[in-house]
């Protein structure tokens, strides 16, 4: 007996003198695991990243009809049945939209392409003549010919820049990734991730590490609470402000009105950037239409309108203060993402950044906590 004890005690004895050695060794791999995830998933990106839109666009159009399915499900349809019936809704939706609005916006944007050499030439002689105002307001000699010219100049070459940078952004997402490649694949599979979607979320929470299943489950609640806000929000403001500035500027007879309006509306996901765009591309339309200043007033009217609708009724109500993403973080993030990944790196921008927002305040409120914060020096 006084052997089994003293053989219970030396085993006890050897296992806390391993143990941290087994805690550290046990860290490492998991540090290790997810640098090998992280790198893993930067190269599949990087090697992939022309064709994964489609299902990239699935995934998104999966997670923002998901709750429309599982209310349905939840009302004793079943789930293959609901996402069927979700999807052909929305299938029919965007097939009533091409039709009744593609005819317009295919003739706009023929007129666009045919008449943008002559809005470049109107552009550059309106600078020239705002040139020529200035300078007859500050005195002869305050302005440089050099800089007249320059300044008129790149009126044109900021315009023929953004058209260029347009096509550069559809050329890109849709090179590989053609039309007809969205159109037939990405419903397929937003069908099965619909259909499939609590079991595979079943399965990702099946592998999550048991010591910190409930820290990593807290956190995926954060970020779903955050992307859910934004994504479901923000296409409804985008939508809502795409039909203002539409009808506003047809309504005030701008060429090209519609097509810029919806265009303007639908970026309107970059803070700011949609509204000012738009703003300064439907001015340039109006004077080179209708030289004065009424047409601009016009517009003005037209985009300070749905800005302050924006501000003060459309977010407050569908996005509120429940996002948590600031702009200058959702403009660098997709700034950042387009520029590593092209246009599926702008898609996965959001996202990727509301995940690391929660898990930097995740972090911060355990450093502030922590001993290292708390702790005064050692004497």
């Amino acid at each position: 007996m006084a052997n089994s004890r003293a053989i219970t005690a030396s085993l006890a004895m050897n296992d806390s003198q391993t143990a941290p050695h087994g805690t550290y060794k046990v860290q490492w791999q998991r540090l290790a695991l997810v640098a090998v995830f992280i790198l893993v998933l930067w190269g599949f990106l990087r090697l992939f990243s022309s064709i994964l839109m489609p299902f990239v666009v699935a995934a998104g159009l999966a997670y923002f009809l998901d709750p429309a399915v599982s209310r349905l499900a939840r009302l004793g349809l079943r789930r293959p049945a609901g996402t069927l019936l979700v999807l052909s809704g929305v299938v029919l939706f965007v097939a009533l939209f091409i039709l009744l609005l593609y005819p317009v916006i295919a003739v706009q944007a023929a007129s666009l392409a045919s008449n943008l050499p002559k809005y470049i030439a109107t552009a550059q002689k309106d600078f020239g003549h705002l040139i020529a105002q200035v300078e007859r307001r500050l005195g002869p000699g305050a302005m440089s010919q050099k800089l007249r010219d320059i300044a008129s100049n790149q009126a044109g070459t900021i315009v023929s820049y953004a058209g260029t940078a347009a096509g550069n952004i559809i050329g890109s997402g849709f090179a590989v990734v053609n039309i007809l490649t969205l159109l037939v694949i990405t419903p397929i599979v937003t069908f099965y991730f619909l259909r499939d979607w609590p079991g595979i979320i079943r399965h990702v929470d099946n592998w999550l590490p048991r010591p910190y299943e409930a820290v990593i489950r807290a956190q995926a609640i954060e970020v779903n609470r955050i992307l859910a806000a934004w994504i479901r929000g923000q296409a409804i403001c985008c939508l809502i402000l795409a039909m203002i500035y539409a009808a506003g500027l047809t309504i005030i007879g701008l060429d090209l009105g519609l097509i810029v309006g919806l265009a303007a509306g639908l970026i309107s996901f970059i803070p700011y950037v949609g509204t000012i765009a738009g703003a300064v591309a439907a001015i340039l339309l109006s004077l080179s239409q209708n030289p004065g200043w009424n047409g601009v007033l016009l517009v003005l009217a037209v985009f300070g309108f749905g800005q302050a609708l924006n501000d003060y009724v459309i977010q407050p109500r569908f996005l509120g203060d429940r996002v948590g993403l600031p702009a200058v973080w959702v403009i660098f993030s997709l700034f950042a993402g387009g520029a590593a990944f092209g246009f599926l790196g702008i898609m996965l921008a959001v996202p990727v950044t509301a995940t690391l927002g929660v898990l930097a305040r995740f972090w911060l409120r355990r450093y502030l906590a922590s001993p290292l914060y708390l702790d005064p020096p050692p004497a």
